[in-house]
């Protein structure tokens, strides 16, 4: 049975223990900001994190990030712990020679798709941010995951929601639910982002409002939007017309795979024929490939599957790039990009 299903079923009995959890993160954050331990950055710093575990799109936000800072000349620096990373030094500024193994596969993707950027793996973030600092001299810091990390000062938090996080999931705190800190903490948040399309912010326009416009801060919603498809292991790119309606399979070993095939499908302007699901963050392996191979049709995968699959040889395999599209606004009138903007400019970052 799903756990989650159990979750739900246990919550009366688990909430007391996520009330201690609860406390103790509090706890955790108000020793650390009472001190001078933590890292200040010389620049300013975003933090790109969220309230609860599991997919919410903090990779495409800071791919986005990433994007924006070079078009105006800027080098970021992203501080990343690079989940399941086995770098061979601390820190690891992730180049295009770098595996899996050694980087992760989040931070590999982002390193390959930002060349000018530094992405940095290191567990200790105070380490890399003050390595980037001596080195490299960024002009803008980028927190990955950062909400709940104490030992890093931040500029900006930018704060991702589920849809659930403001339904049945709402406050509700590990092990009871998915939330690894209480409402409170979201005082802490320069603004909000929810992957939702126009029609769901819409139905979702209530729970907001009960929920977060009395934190005075803007949501922002955004989308995945594809961009094109690349071959795995070469520089070959294509759309969804050099396709011609063909028979497809689709792999993905991510967070959300059923996001993922409705993005897929979309895209390409039919389902796939073959479905292939794995867990987020797979390892694959020379029985995958030999599996994949033997569907005996094109393959597409996520980006992020893309940068673990490129080592195995696979003829036929295709990425589809997406990027986040931001899209309707809650209690601002202006979209992401303009209120990032402005923020930029505030804060020094760039001029007006």
């Amino acid at each position: 049975m799903n756990p989650l299903i159990w979750q739900r079923r246990l919550r009366p009995l688990l909430r007391p223990l996520g009330a201690a959890y609860r406390r103790l993160m509090a706890a955790r954050r108000a020793r650390w900001e009472a001190g001078d331990a933590a890292f200040r950055p010389a620049r300013p710093c975003v933090s790109v994190g969220n309230i609860a575990w599991g997919g919410t799109g903090k990779t495409p936000v800071v791919d986005w990030l990433l994007g924006w800072s070079e078009a105006r000349g800027l080098r970021p620096a992203v501080l990343t712990r690079g989940y399941k990373a086995r770098p061979p030094v601390l820190p690891l500024r992730v180049a295009p020679g770098c595996t899996v193994e050694e980087a992760g596969d989040e931070p590999l993707m982002l390193a390959l798709e930002h060349p000018a950027s530094a992405v940095l793996v290191d567990p200790d973030r105070r380490r890399s941010g003050r390595w980037a600092e001596e080195r490299l001299h960024p002009d803008l810091f980028v927190l990955d995951d950062g909400f709940q990390h104490v030992k890093v000062r931040r500029d900006l938090d930018l704060v991702l929601l589920r849809p659930d996080d403001l339904r049945e999931g709402w406050s509700e705190v590990i092990p009871a639910g998915a939330w690894r800190e209480g409402p409170e903490a979201l005082t802490r948040a320069g603004a909000f982002l929810i992957k939702a399309g126009p029609e769901e912010l819409e139905a979702l326009r209530p729970a907001c409002e009960k929920r977060l416009a009395a934190f005075g801060r803007p949501l922002f919603s955004f989308s995945l939007r594809p961009v094109e498809l690349r071959r795995v292991g070469s520089e070959e790119r294509a759309d969804a017309e050099a396709f011609a309606g063909a028979p497809y399979a689709l792999i993905s070993g991510v967070g959300d795979p059923a996001q993922v095939a409705a993005t897929v499908s979309r895209y390409m302007g039919h389902p796939p024929a073959r479905v292939v699901t794995f867990s987020d963050h797979y390892a694959y392996g020379p029985a995958e490939a030999a599996k994949l191979e033997a569907l005996g049709l094109p393959v597409i995968c996520t980006a992020k599957d893309a940068v673990k699959l490129r080592a195995l040889g696979l003829s036929r395999v295709w990425s589809l790039r997406v990027e986040a599209a931001f899209g309707p606004s809650l209690w601002t009138d202006v979209a992401f990009p303009v209120w990032f903007e402005r923020w930029a400019v505030a804060h020094g970052l760039i001029s007006g």
